[in-house]
């Protein structure tokens, strides 16, 4: 079957069909841009046409890593084969098979990698620790033996991009920024209040524990808290901290909900902990902060503070030290005109550089290159 021109097909077998690196920023973006695109996912939801993307299901993902694995990407394969790409974009390592097949049937292919893996296993607690070395050399072997025939790596941060670009044809980074207006702060703004807050996924590496053990060291200030847990233990652990006294846990939210949170907060909280994951990654939700008018309160990563420091919109800590994380909380909520400050040059920030619409230029000189 002949490619169908500017049709352009993204893979996924692990993300939610509406990401929103993949569907919302990239696969839209192309869509708006003139290219056919089709996301295809396996989550058992069915077909679908959402904001000029289609949306093909091969059925929900079995119970289990392995099996997921084993059976999601050839089905994935198959479907991709009946819809005849002229260029196909997958979004898991575990696609990486797929897309070299489909590289050798003469289709371009690229691999999205939203993370440094390599680095990611060093830090997975449910692998042994004698193993974890020894996985991550040889996954970092197998990724980049996978890559050296695909079209194209596009990587999430400039880390990864500039890891990729000795074995890959082409490795350009296409970041994560925050859309221009969705979390924009209103119109008619609320006041500040006493509140830090912290929006993701709630982790022990992400520095949780030492966000909540810093709170009986700034009185009156509370933690909104927004996100899944872990695992239960670490949720149990967490309330047995004295600290919990003074979160607000909200569970996870939606987008507008983001939003009312990012309004009423004085600053941000993005203090992951110097795992080898992290220390070289753009995290959303600090620009998302920054794109809210919100001070940021960050882990003084050398890239991170080049950013914070740099723009003038918040501070950097050591995030292994609760007392340093609430001295930064106190200096801030203290004090009215350093949060209005301070959010004012990291909306700026945003607007001038770190927005989807910049990152957005990156892929779309890439596939003006690939499909011309």
């Amino acid at each position: 079957m002949s490619p169908v021109p500017r049709r352009v097909v993204h893979v996924t077998t692990v993300h939610p069909r509406d990401d929103i690196r993949i569907f919302r920023k990239e696969c839209v973006s192309l869509a708006r841009a003139g290219y056919e695109v089709v996301q295809v996912v396996g989550d058992g939801q069915g077909e679908a046409v959402v904001d000029g993307v289609r949306i093909v299901d091969i059925g929900v993902r079995p119970a289990g890593r392995l099996a997921r694995m084993r059976q999601q990407p050839r089905r994935a394969l198959q479907a991709v084969r009946s819809l005849a790409p002229a260029l196909v974009h997958v979004h898991d390592p575990e696609l990486l098979p797929l897309a070299g097949a489909m590289a050798r049937e003469g289709v371009p292919a690229v691999y999205d990698a939203h993370e440094d893996v390599p680095r990611q296993i060093l830090t997975k607690q449910w692998i042994a620790a004698p193993l974890r070395r020894v996985l991550s050399w040889g996954f970092e072997r197998y990724e980049n033996a996978r890559v050296r025939p695909l079209a194209a790596v596009v990587a999430a941060t400039p880390h990864i991009a500039q890891r990729f670009a000795a074995v890959a044809r082409r490795s350009v980074s296409v970041a994560n920024y925050p859309f221009l207006g969705e979390l924009a702060p209103p119109a008619a703004p609320v006041p500040r209040e006493r509140v830090v807050c912290y929006v993701g996924g709630i982790m022990r590496t992400r520095g949780i524990f030492e966000m909540v053990r810093a709170l009986p060291q700034a009185p009156g200030v509370r933690l909104l808290l927004a996100g899944n847990f872990e695992d239960a233990a670490l949720e149990q652990a967490l309330r047995a901290e004295p600290g919990w006294a003074q979160v607000d846990y909200l569970g996870l939210i939606g987008r507008e909900q983001v939003r009312s949170v990012l309004a009423r907060a004085s600053a941000g909280l993005v203090t992951l902990l110097p795992m080898p994951s992290y220390v070289d990654s753009l995290p959303i939700k600090m620009f998302e902060y920054m794109s809210a008018e919100l001070p940021v309160i960050a882990s003084d990563f050398p890239l991170w503070r080049d950013i914070v420091v740099r723009q003038a919109c918040g501070v950097c800590v050591d995030p292994a030290d609760p007392a340093a994380i609430a001295a930064a909380i106190r200096a801030i909520v203290d004090a009215p005109e350093r949060v209005q400050a301070m959010g004012r040059a990291g909306r700026a920030a945003v607007l001038d550089q770190y927005n989807w619409p910049q990152a957005e230029r990156e892929l779309l000189a890439l596939y003006g290159t690939l499909l011309p």
